[in-house]
């Protein structure tokens, strides 16, 4: 008999960064099981072309561009959700900037506010209102998309892999605080994973294989590959799960 552990039909789900990427398969994937989805990123136009490809497919998407290190913004997405849709079930917080590739003592501190701003504030603005609306309805879920970069520092990539140590953390303090509220809070590791976001280091053949070559799997994942994780923690399949992470890497950190 078919299980309906998995079934979203009826919810809500708002996941950032998902004009492509992560984001985008993971929306594809939570609208197929029946989600509606609100898809945001920086640029309208893009999230335009995947909703109605979602809508072709006979999902139910909503696109509104936001930029995750504005708060102005982020409070103007969640207030657009609840006021025309009228609900949220499901947070992903995926969005996410690697502005600098280099020597950890020679980044930019621009570049760390950059970081800092969007990885981490971001993350936690958005956590913090959608688990307000939330509580209100009883409960939900929040995904947060963090990195095997948290557990284990990526060379050339310090204040990335930093910012992804508190995402792991942030996940652990929302699930705390937020579970009275029957809202669940868990946080996706992925791995080296075949990303534009990651192109620096995917493209790149030497890195890529000098990477690749220390997996399980010897071979990096594709966003469709790290989309299950988020709906299985987003799911009834995963109601008792909260302060948890789930690592996608191929075996890298084992």
């Amino acid at each position: 008999m078919a299980t309906t552990l998995f079934d979203l039909s009826g919810r809500v789900a708002l996941i950032t960064g998902a004009s492509r990427g992560i984001g985008e398969a993971t929306a594809r994937l939570l609208a197929e099981q029946g989600a509606h989805v609100v898809i945001s990123s920086r640029k309208q136009e893009d999230l335009d072309v995947v909703a109605a490809s979602i809508e072709a497919a006979g999902g139910k998407a909503t696109a509104i561009a936001a930029h995750q290190g504005d708060s102005a913004a982020l409070k103007h997405l969640m207030d657009r959700v609840t006021g025309e849709i009228g609900r949220l079930d499901i947070l992903v917080n995926n969005a996410a900037t690697n502005p600098y590739f280099g020597h950890i003592s020679d980044t930019d501190m621009g570049m760390v506010d950059k970081t800092l701003q969007v990885n981490i504030k971001g993350y936690f603005e958005l956590s913090a209102l959608a688990s307000k609306v939330m509580r209100a309805q009883g409960g939900g879920a929040i995904v947060n998309i963090a990195s095997i970069n948290g557990e284990k520092p990526a060379l050339f990539q310090g204040i990335y892999s930093i910012t992804k140590a508190a995402v792991i953390n942030m996940t652990q303090a929302f699930a705390r605080e937020c579970g009275p509220w029957k809202v669940r809070v868990n946080a996706v590791l992925p791995g080296l994973t075949d990303t534009k976001f990651a192109s620096a280091l995917t493209k790149n053949e030497p890195i890529r294989k000098s990477f690749t070559d220390q997996l399980p799997l010897q071979r990096m994942a594709q966003p469709q590959e790290i989309a299950p994780a988020v709906l299985y923690l987003a799911s009834d399949a995963a109601s008792y799960v909260t302060g948890t992470t789930l690592v996608v890497d191929g075996g890298y950190l084992a």
